[in-house]
């Protein structure tokens, strides 16, 4: 039978390229996913984590082999493997971004110690995608995925592939290829079943397989039909099912696997529309990297879930674009037990290199697609390298490829110029322009806005922050007004670490909607504020409040700010005076289902002798006052708190968690220009990952807590002068 084994503890890293000769005592112990050095969050270069390192694994097996095979798989490790087992070579794979796998059987101590090692080059190749030429992003280095045992039979479930057709009418079916290898001579069944979200059994039936080659078999088309009832997966109440696949050898069950799916039906239509279900949906969300603060790429399932809920809970986004490769299998999860929308692309940034890049980079499309098509949030196939220029060999062989190996979804092609050979299904563009080009063919997909065009900080002056945010408007907007248009998928969700040519003078791109620590700039409210208001009530005012913070300093600097907000009518006071009721700003904004509100409209904030009094503001929804929030006139620092996102973690020696610590004012709101050093210290079995102290710049700033292998309780603890201490407490729970 089957079986996987987690594969992450007790690993020996060493930063340099050394022989099997070496001492084991050299080495530092980990556990995956692993980063080859931990760096602050900005101000380091790329060189940093160019080298080659070592890690080695001793083990030995986890079970018997009875007649099986052992492989080995790994989701990643940047940029370039080669892997040996008991000294003998099993092979090289060059990418960091897809997923690779070795045969271990044939050269193990089935007895003894084994010893795997693997030299991994984390050196920027040029022979490898996504590098040749710049790239405005790091890839870090490590082995900063999962790893796997896997134990099968030699006969096999190589690969399913699931698909649903007639969602919308009255007789839904679940189409699906199964590929097994190996066959024996003897006589095999396939029994399939069809399983709710709750574990029900709704629909089985068993398959007979008497004759086939003794190499590999693809059963192709196979179908149940007659299915009960079935729920549709959608944004809203996105229902998963699973197919659950056994292969049975004369009465004996030699193999087992489960992919999970949903019903839906997903595509971009000539008239400019994404449709799902039928019902034409305007795509609105934001590209995503997969790169964090300090620890590069080598983030646990945790925070990979985490950042997925950021997007459609915080950020209100129906599609994330994963810029620039496929991602985290335990991102995309995420995004299909929460209806967040998926546009997964191949690795790569504007160069495309010669024959044999080439050639990994049509590998990565058929990886990318064979590991994530039973995916139902993912919707589109990037199977161009992001803003490269027209290749038309390339590029008709990557569609093709795209086509043949899932014909259920169509493909697009990143470019930023508008003359670009349109070979794919959907014209994806990034628009630049500050505004919405009229589009040359549909249906056309804006994949990057803004970005470079107007990076900001957190600690920018009001009005650039406000600007940003502004700018992120206006672009949806006009997106939603345009019906050839099928929606708008901002740059970025959050700032990322960059190389020298790009980014600010710190080497970070200040290019998201959030800082690099995932936290909010005001473009981030924007995106809040579109939430459906029956989920969420959202009331985000977009100022400093601050006298001195606008341009303009004296008798007009306080007329008016931003507040974004999905109500009806907000209501606004400063100090007892009651200033009036606004409403969303629709001249300017016209296509956005929640426009901003614009406060004040020329009337002075402030008493006749210059005295600013606190504000109060009030939503409405219907009639009804549904939120309520107080802007403070002296904006002294009050409070600083520190949260952590959970508050329990697994004793793993991996799991982590994001701590976040702002300083507040006495309504708690974050005080930008709060520039203080923060000293944290921790308590129990858990260490921080992150600056320490934190010289805090901006009023809001983040580091992480992982968990060791011993379950306690930790207590985190936060003092910066002239403020109260503050602490948060996280359980480290047994590892199951």
């Amino acid at each position: 039978m089957r079986h996987i084994v987690q594969f992450n503890d007790d690993w020996l890293f060493l930063p340099q390229d050394v022989d099997s000769n070496t001492s084991d005592s050299t080495f530092e112990s980990v556990v995956l996913p692993h980063t080859n050095r931990i760096f602050p969050y900005h101000n380091f270069g790329n060189d940093e984590y160019q080298f080659i390192s070592t890690y080695r694994k001793h083990f030995r097996l986890p079970e018997p082999i009875r007649g099986r095979r052992l492989f080995i798989d790994f989701e990643g490790a940047m940029i370039a493997s080669e892997v040996f087992l008991n000294g003998r070579k099993l092979g090289e794979y060059d990418g960091g971004f897809t997923p690779f796998s070795f045969d271990l059987t044939d050269y193990l101590h089935l007895d003894g110690d084994n010893l795997l090692t693997v030299r991994l080059d984390s050196t920027e190749r040029s022979d490898i995608p996504p590098y040749g030429n710049v790239v405005d992003y790091l890839t870090f280095g490590g082995i900063y995925r999962d790893v796997y045992l896997r134990y099968i039979e030699p006969c096999h479930i190589d690969n399913v592939f699931v698909r649903t057709t007639h969602v919308l009418g009255q007789h839904p079916k679940v189409q699906y290829d199964v590929k097994l290898v190996n066959l024996p001579g003897t006589q095999l069944t396939l029994q399939t079943r069809l399983i709710d979200s709750s574990g029900a059994v709704l629909v089985e039936q068993e398959h007979s397989i008497t004759s086939a080659p003794a190499d590999s078999l693809l059963l192709d088309d196979m179908q149940l039909q007659d299915l009960p009832s079935i729920h549709l997966w959608t944004l809203n109440e996105p229902h998963l099912y699973q197919l659950n696949l056994q292969l049975w050898q004369n009465g004996r069950l030699i193999d087992e696997q489960t992919e999970r799916f949903g019903f839906r039906e997903a595509h971009f239509d000539k008239d400019g529309n994404f449709y799902l279900n039928g019902q034409p949906l305007k795509l609105r969300g934001l590209n995503r990297h997969q790169t964090y603060p300090y620890i590069g790429a080598a983030a646990p399932a945790r925070l990979q879930r985490k950042d997925a809920e950021i997007v459609k809970y915080e950020l209100g986004c129906n599609i994330v674009r994963t810029s620039h490769y496929p991602q985290s299998k335990h991102f995309l999860r995420r995004c299909d037990e929460i209806g967040l929308l998926v546009f997964e692309e191949i690795p790569g940034w504007q160069h495309i290199g010669d024959r044999d890049w080439q050639g990994i980079a049509l590998r990565d499309v058929e990886t990318m697609i064979l590991r994530d098509r039973n995916h139902p949030s993912i919707i589109l196939w990037g199977v161009r390298i992001n803003e490269s220029q027209d290749h038309t060999a390339l590029y008709k062989a990557t569609n093709e490829l795209a086509h043949k190996l899932d014909p259920t979804r169509q493909t697009g092609g990143v470019r930023y110029f508008m003359d670009s050979e349109f070979l794919e299904d959907v014209f994806t563009f990034n628009d630049f322009s500050n505004g919405v080009q009229e589009p040359k063919y549909t249906p056309h997909l804006i994949t990057e806005f803004m970005g470079h065009m107007f990076p900001t900080k957190t600690w920018d002056s009001e009005d650039r922050l406000v600007e940003h945010a502004i700018r992120h408007a206006r672009v949806q907007d006009l997106a939603r007004q345009n019906p050839r248009v099928s929606g708008a998928i901002g740059w970025c969700m959050a700032d990322y670490n960059t190389h020298p040519e790009f980014g600010g003078g710190d080497r970070i791109c200040y290019h998201g909607v959030l800082d690099i620590f995932r936290l909010p700039k005001f473009a981030a409210f924007l995106y809040e504020s579109q939430i459906d208001p029956n989920q969420r009530i959202v009331m985000r005012p977009a100022t400093a409040y601050g006298f001195g913070d606008r341009n303009n300093y004296g008798a007009e600097s306080l007329q008016d700010f931003y507040v974004f907000s999905n109500c009806d009518e907000i209501e606004a006071f400063v100090g007892d005076e009651k200033m009036g009721h606004y409403k969303p700003d629709r001249e300017n904004f016209p296509g956005l289902a929640h426009p901003p509100f614009r406060i004040g409209t020329g009337q002075l904030w402030f008493t006749s002798n210059l005295r600013v009094q606190d504000a109060h503001l009030i939503g409405y929804r219907n009639g009804q006052a549904v939120i309520e929030d107080r802007l403070a006139a002296n904006k002294l620092p009050h409070t600083l708190i520190l949260q952590a996102d959970d508050d329990e973690l697994v004793a793993d020696g991996a799991d982590m968690t994001r701590v976040v610590f702002k300083i507040l004012d006495k309504f708690q709101h974050v005080l930008p220009y709060s520039v203080s050093v923060v000293y944290l210290e921790v308590d129990g079995p858990a260490d921080l990952i992150g600056d320490n102290p934190f010289p805090l710049v901006g009023g809001q700033a983040a580091v992480y807590l992982k968990a060791r292998k011993t379950p306690g309780k930790v207590t985190i603890t936060a003092r910066v002068n002239r403020l109260a201490t503050a602490s948060t407490t996280v359980n480290i729970t047994p590892r199951m």
